[in-house]
């Protein structure tokens, strides 16, 4: 079974007339065997483009090179999408200011290189009877960090966990 193409070019496209457009050619509406013709005499495939114009949009093009430059297109769409990258910064509930602000030193610069920060504070054992402890510190944390990045998500305890996540501010 052969998979169908993804344009309709030549004898398979079905409308009665087309709009004809391309390089080096005098686009306007013509009835399908004439815009057929055109494109034969030119030596290229003629392909629709836009179907569900009124009347539909054919381009005369060589169909292969339509098709490679549409894969060069997608490919460098895909290329500009940005990719979101997630660092993790772990807390104990019971945490020294020193080490808090080098964490958030560290947090500062994941949020300026564009990344986004996980920051958690795990509870061991009975530590868990602290949570309180651990949401004020993921809010002063946040706070904190207010120039460089707004909380995503604010602190929540999923078993014996709580995190929040901090995207990094638009330039």
């Amino acid at each position: 079974m052969k998979k169908e193409a993804a344009h309709k070019i030549n004898e398979r496209i079905t409308a009665a007339e087309v709009r004809v457009v391309g390089d080096g050619i005098e686009g306007g509406v013509f009835p399908i065997a004439e815009a057929i013709e055109i494109a034969k005499n030119a030596g290229v495939d003629l392909v629709e483009i836009a179907p569900t114009a009124v009347p539909p949009v054919c381009k005369v093009i060589d169909y292969k090179k339509f098709l490679y430059e549409q894969k060069k297109k997608a490919k460098e769409m895909k290329a500009k999408a940005q990719k979101v990258v997630v660092k993790e910064i772990r807390f104990g509930p019971h945490i020294d200011d020193h080490d808090f602000t080098f964490k958030k030193n560290h947090a500062m610069n994941f949020l300026k290189e564009g990344s986004k920060v996980r920051a958690y504070v795990m509870f061991r054992g009975r530590e868990i009877v602290y949570k309180d402890q651990g949401e004020l510190l993921l809010l002063r944390f946040a706070n904190e960090l207010e120039e460089y990045g707004k909380a995503e998500q604010l602190p929540l305890l999923e078993g014996k966990r709580m995190m929040m996540i901090i995207a990094p501010k638009k330039k």
